[in-house]
Protein backbone atom coordinates (compact mmCIF):
# COMPACT_ATOMS: atom_id res chain seq x y z
CA UNK A 1 0.00 0.00 0.00
CA UNK A 2 1.43 3.40 -1.03
CA UNK A 3 0.34 7.02 -0.78
CA UNK A 4 0.29 9.29 -3.86
CA UNK A 5 2.81 12.12 -3.75
CA UNK A 6 0.11 14.78 -3.98
CA UNK A 7 -1.75 13.38 -0.98
CA UNK A 8 1.53 13.12 0.95
CA UNK A 9 2.41 16.74 0.31
CA UNK A 10 -1.14 17.87 1.15
CA UNK A 11 -1.02 16.20 4.55
CA UNK A 12 2.33 17.76 5.38
CA UNK A 13 1.22 21.21 4.20
CA UNK A 14 -1.98 21.01 6.26
CA UNK A 15 0.14 20.06 9.26
CA UNK A 16 2.49 22.99 8.66
CA UNK A 17 -0.34 25.52 8.44
CA UNK A 18 -2.34 24.29 11.43
CA UNK A 19 0.63 23.77 13.74
CA UNK A 20 2.14 27.04 12.54
CA UNK A 21 -0.93 28.95 13.69
CA UNK A 22 -0.60 27.61 17.22
CA UNK A 23 3.17 28.11 17.17
CA UNK A 24 2.69 31.71 16.05
CA UNK A 25 0.49 32.40 19.05
CA UNK A 26 3.15 30.94 21.35
CA UNK A 27 5.84 32.97 19.56
CA UNK A 28 3.84 36.15 20.17
CA UNK A 29 3.94 35.35 23.88
CA UNK A 30 7.75 34.99 23.73
CA UNK A 31 7.67 31.39 24.93
CA UNK A 32 10.61 29.00 24.81
CA UNK A 33 8.84 26.92 22.14
CA UNK A 34 7.60 29.12 19.34
CA UNK A 35 6.66 28.98 15.67
CA UNK A 36 9.44 26.77 14.36
CA UNK A 37 9.32 24.34 17.26
CA UNK A 38 5.60 23.76 16.91
CA UNK A 39 5.89 23.30 13.15
CA UNK A 40 8.71 20.80 13.54
CA UNK A 41 6.86 18.84 16.22
CA UNK A 42 3.73 18.70 14.06
CA UNK A 43 5.63 17.69 10.92
CA UNK A 44 7.57 15.07 12.82
CA UNK A 45 4.38 13.59 14.24
CA UNK A 46 2.77 13.59 10.79
CA UNK A 47 5.75 11.87 9.20
CA UNK A 48 5.97 9.27 11.95
CA UNK A 49 2.29 8.54 11.35
CA UNK A 50 2.83 8.30 7.59
CA UNK A 51 5.84 6.02 7.96
CA UNK A 52 3.97 3.84 10.41
CA UNK A 53 0.96 3.55 8.10
CA UNK A 54 2.62 3.40 4.68
CA UNK A 55 6.36 2.93 5.09
CA UNK A 56 6.11 -0.78 5.81
CA UNK A 57 2.96 -1.58 3.86
CA UNK A 58 4.68 -4.28 1.83
CA UNK A 59 6.25 -6.08 4.76
CA UNK A 60 4.17 -9.24 4.84
CA UNK A 61 5.62 -12.66 5.37
CA UNK A 62 4.91 -16.21 6.34
CA UNK A 63 4.04 -16.98 9.89
CA UNK A 64 5.42 -19.76 12.06
CA UNK A 65 2.84 -22.21 10.74
CA UNK A 66 1.94 -23.06 7.14
CA UNK A 67 -0.82 -20.88 5.76
CA UNK A 68 -0.41 -18.21 8.46
CA UNK A 69 0.58 -14.69 7.40
CA UNK A 70 1.78 -11.83 9.56
CA UNK A 71 2.23 -8.10 9.10
CA UNK A 72 3.25 -5.24 11.35
CA UNK A 73 0.75 -3.10 13.21
CA UNK A 74 0.52 0.23 11.29
CA UNK A 75 0.01 2.15 14.55
CA UNK A 76 3.08 0.87 16.34
CA UNK A 77 5.30 3.90 15.59
CA UNK A 78 2.59 6.55 15.88
CA UNK A 79 1.64 5.24 19.32
CA UNK A 80 5.06 6.22 20.66
CA UNK A 81 4.58 9.88 19.73
CA UNK A 82 2.25 10.43 22.68
CA UNK A 83 4.85 9.33 25.21
CA UNK A 84 7.83 10.78 23.34
CA UNK A 85 6.37 14.28 23.17
CA UNK A 86 6.45 14.40 26.97
CA UNK A 87 10.21 14.96 26.92
CA UNK A 88 9.84 18.09 24.81
CA UNK A 89 7.00 19.32 27.02
CA UNK A 90 9.10 18.88 30.15
CA UNK A 91 11.81 21.05 28.64
CA UNK A 92 9.35 23.90 28.16
CA UNK A 93 8.31 24.02 31.83
CA UNK A 94 10.21 26.45 34.05
CA UNK A 95 9.75 26.96 37.79
CA UNK A 96 10.37 30.48 39.11
CA UNK A 97 9.78 30.64 42.85
CA UNK A 98 6.06 30.06 43.39
CA UNK A 99 5.35 30.46 39.68
CA UNK A 100 5.47 27.66 37.14
CA UNK A 101 5.80 28.85 33.55
CA UNK A 102 5.54 26.87 30.35
CA UNK A 103 2.68 24.51 31.17
CA UNK A 104 0.50 26.00 28.45
CA UNK A 105 3.36 25.78 25.95
CA UNK A 106 3.96 22.14 26.90
CA UNK A 107 0.26 21.46 26.36
CA UNK A 108 0.44 23.27 23.01
CA UNK A 109 3.29 20.98 21.92
CA UNK A 110 1.15 18.01 22.89
CA UNK A 111 -1.75 19.42 20.87
CA UNK A 112 0.30 20.06 17.74
CA UNK A 113 1.64 16.51 17.94
CA UNK A 114 -1.96 15.28 17.93
CA UNK A 115 -2.81 17.63 15.05
CA UNK A 116 0.17 16.33 13.11
CA UNK A 117 -0.88 12.74 13.71
CA UNK A 118 -4.43 13.49 12.58
CA UNK A 119 -3.30 15.28 9.43
CA UNK A 120 -0.75 12.58 8.71
CA UNK A 121 -3.45 9.96 8.94
CA UNK A 122 -5.69 11.97 6.59
CA UNK A 123 -8.17 12.88 9.32
CA UNK A 124 -8.39 16.51 8.25
CA UNK A 125 -11.68 17.19 10.02
CA UNK A 126 -10.21 16.33 13.40
CA UNK A 127 -7.02 18.32 12.76
CA UNK A 128 -8.85 21.45 11.61
CA UNK A 129 -11.52 21.25 14.32
CA UNK A 130 -8.89 20.87 17.06
CA UNK A 131 -6.95 23.88 15.76
CA UNK A 132 -10.14 25.92 15.45
CA UNK A 133 -10.92 25.24 19.11
CA UNK A 134 -7.41 25.37 20.62
CA UNK A 135 -6.27 28.60 18.98
CA UNK A 136 -9.21 30.79 20.13
CA UNK A 137 -8.91 29.21 23.58
CA UNK A 138 -5.27 30.32 23.79
CA UNK A 139 -6.10 33.85 22.69
CA UNK A 140 -9.49 34.50 24.29
CA UNK A 141 -8.96 32.90 27.69
CA UNK A 142 -5.62 34.65 28.07
CA UNK A 143 -7.46 37.96 27.95
CA UNK A 144 -10.10 37.05 30.51
CA UNK A 145 -7.78 34.95 32.66
CA UNK A 146 -6.49 37.85 34.73
CA UNK A 147 -9.98 39.01 35.68
CA UNK A 148 -11.18 35.53 36.54
CA UNK A 149 -8.10 34.49 38.50
CA UNK A 150 -8.03 37.70 40.53
CA UNK A 151 -11.45 36.74 41.88
CA UNK A 152 -10.99 33.01 42.25
CA UNK A 153 -7.37 32.08 42.93
CA UNK A 154 -5.26 32.54 46.03
CA UNK A 155 -1.93 34.21 45.29
CA UNK A 156 1.48 33.56 46.83
CA UNK A 157 4.18 36.14 47.42
CA UNK A 158 7.78 35.64 48.50
CA UNK A 159 9.08 38.55 50.61
CA UNK A 160 12.71 39.33 51.43
CA UNK A 161 12.64 41.57 54.50
CA UNK A 162 15.77 43.22 55.93
CA UNK A 163 15.47 44.82 59.39
CA UNK A 164 17.81 47.14 61.24
CA UNK A 165 18.68 46.57 64.86
CA UNK A 166 15.64 48.57 65.95
CA UNK A 167 13.29 46.72 63.59
CA UNK A 168 10.65 44.29 64.84
CA UNK A 169 9.60 41.16 62.98
CA UNK A 170 6.55 40.87 65.23
CA UNK A 171 5.29 44.25 64.05
CA UNK A 172 5.81 43.25 60.41
CA UNK A 173 3.91 40.01 60.87
CA UNK A 174 1.13 41.81 62.71
CA UNK A 175 0.79 44.27 59.82
CA UNK A 176 0.45 41.47 57.29
CA UNK A 177 -2.12 39.75 59.50
CA UNK A 178 -4.18 42.92 59.80
CA UNK A 179 -4.21 43.21 56.02
CA UNK A 180 -5.66 39.69 55.80
CA UNK A 181 -2.55 37.92 54.50
CA UNK A 182 -1.34 34.60 55.91
CA UNK A 183 2.25 33.57 56.61
CA UNK A 184 2.96 30.12 55.18
CA UNK A 185 6.69 29.93 55.87
CA UNK A 186 9.52 31.85 57.51
CA UNK A 187 13.31 31.63 57.41
CA UNK A 188 15.87 34.00 58.96
CA UNK A 189 19.49 35.07 58.81
CA UNK A 190 20.96 37.25 61.59
CA UNK A 191 24.15 39.29 61.13
CA UNK A 192 25.87 42.27 62.74
CA UNK A 193 24.01 44.68 60.48
CA UNK A 194 20.59 43.36 61.46
CA UNK A 195 18.32 40.48 60.52
CA UNK A 196 17.07 39.24 57.18
CA UNK A 197 13.89 37.23 56.79
CA UNK A 198 12.22 35.41 53.94
CA UNK A 199 8.45 35.19 54.25
CA UNK A 200 6.12 33.02 52.21
CA UNK A 201 2.79 34.82 52.21
CA UNK A 202 -0.59 33.58 51.01
CA UNK A 203 -2.74 36.36 49.56
CA UNK A 204 -6.54 35.78 49.49
CA UNK A 205 -8.20 36.33 46.10
CA UNK A 206 -10.20 39.31 47.36
CA UNK A 207 -7.14 41.13 48.71
CA UNK A 208 -4.54 43.32 47.02
CA UNK A 209 -1.02 42.90 48.33
CA UNK A 210 0.48 46.20 47.12
CA UNK A 211 -1.00 48.36 49.95
CA UNK A 212 0.45 46.01 52.58
CA UNK A 213 3.81 46.12 50.82
CA UNK A 214 3.83 49.92 50.88
CA UNK A 215 3.01 50.01 54.59
CA UNK A 216 5.64 47.39 55.28
CA UNK A 217 8.26 49.44 53.43
CA UNK A 218 7.38 52.52 55.48
CA UNK A 219 7.68 50.86 58.89
CA UNK A 220 10.36 52.02 61.31
CA UNK A 221 13.31 49.67 61.41
CA UNK A 222 12.72 48.25 57.92
CA UNK A 223 15.81 48.63 55.73
CA UNK A 224 14.67 46.84 52.57
CA UNK A 225 11.64 44.96 51.29
CA UNK A 226 11.53 42.97 48.08
CA UNK A 227 8.52 40.94 46.91
CA UNK A 228 8.39 38.30 44.18
CA UNK A 229 5.13 36.94 42.77
CA UNK A 230 3.08 40.12 42.36
CA UNK A 231 3.19 40.04 38.55
CA UNK A 232 0.71 38.15 36.36
CA UNK A 233 1.42 34.45 36.21
CA UNK A 234 0.99 34.12 32.45
CA UNK A 235 1.97 30.96 30.63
Amino acid sequence: MSLPLGDLVLRLVVTLVLCGLIGLERESRDQVAGLRTHILVGLGSALFTLVSAYGFGGVVGAGPEPGVQFQFDPTRIAAQIVSGIGFLGAGAIIRQGFNVRGLTTAAALWIVAAIGMAAGAGYYEGAVATTAIALPALIFFRRVRGVLMSRLRTGYVLIDLDLRDDGSLVDALALLAREGHHIQGLSSDVSEDGASFRLEVRVPPDRAFEPALERLSGMDGVRRVNAVGLSSRGT
